[in-house]
């Protein structure tokens, strides 16, 4: 199999905390995409000082130490231009710090990200009588994907938890879709804010869509309340948490089934 790469084409910051990264060439020709809003691509970053390059085998990977091998991170694809085979992923870094941020924060024209081909569970759900998106920075572009994907008569409300008021950025929501951006800076209790505007919310009468993702805590409680209190199906909501406050990605992903376990327990 050939290994599916990108090459690094164009770098926007669309923010502070948001940095967007434009892939083309023809390492993405055999590159395979969802139909999901919430696709994800695990990106493979390769170690500096490594003893190769992308784009690489998994024989060579096998040859080096432990320590060069490349550090898989999974990323949600913004955007995919088929017939350009451009691939657009927007990447949250705060700090030089981590190997994905890193990488974002250094990107120039030319660079290489050797990827795999995409996954995805979600789309929005265009029999619903209105949509709930609710996530962090983590879940920002499978949100704006899904507030692509909606169609021009759709309603519903977005809600969004950033840091800053500059971490903003603008979307493209249909007129009917209340997108609201919450700010970790003047939060008395940040780790609350998504939970307190969702318990707020003026609830609609219909089938509602459910989207809610980010950090594992806060999705937890979250989706407590909209199982316990609002009375949504869990089987029929897109409910699951990118990442634990606290946590390398390691770390997170040695007890996320263990969390997920518990959190499916809940409600």
């Amino acid at each position: 199999m050939n290994p599916v790469y990108g090459t690094v084409e164009q770098v926007e910051w669309l923010s502070p905390s948001m940095v967007r990264i434009v892939l083309g060439g023809a390492g993405l020709d055999h590159f395979e995409a969802s139909d999901a809003t919430d696709q994800y691509v695990n990106a493979r970053f390769v170690p500096d000082g490594a003893p190769y390059s992308v784009p690489f085998d998994d024989e060579t990977i096998e040859a080096v130490d432990a320590a060069f091998r490349p550090r898989n991170r999974r990323y949600t694809v913004r955007y995919w231009d088929a017939e350009q085979r451009r691939l657009t992923i927007d990447f949250v870094a705060h700090g030089d710090v981590g190997y994905a941020g890193r990488w974002a924060q250094r990107a120039a024209v030319g660079d290489r990200l050797q990827i795999s081909n995409a996954s995805g569970n979600y789309r929005p759900d265009p029999s619903a009588d209105w949509h709930l998106l609710v996530g962090d920075e983590s879940a920002l572009p499978a949100i704006a994907a899904s507030l692509d994907a909606l169609a021009p008569t759709a309603s519903g409300v977005a809600i969004v938890v950033v840091d800053r008021p500059d971490d903003e950025f603008e979307l493209t929501a249909p007129a009917g879709v209340d997108v609201r951006w919450l700010h970790r800076c003047t939060a008395a209790v940040p780790e609350t804010l998504a939970l307190d505007a969702v318990t707020a919310l003026d609830w609609r009468p219909g089938t509602v869509d459910v989207f809610v993702h980010g950090e594992a805590a806060e999705v937890r409680s979250v989706r407590q309340h909209l199982i316990a209190d609002r009375g949504i199906d869990r089987d029929g909501a897109s409910i699951s948490p990118y990442w634990r406050r606290g946590h390398t990605d390691e770390a997170w992903r040695e007890i996320k089934r263990q969390w997920m376990a518990e959190q499916a327990a809940d409600a």
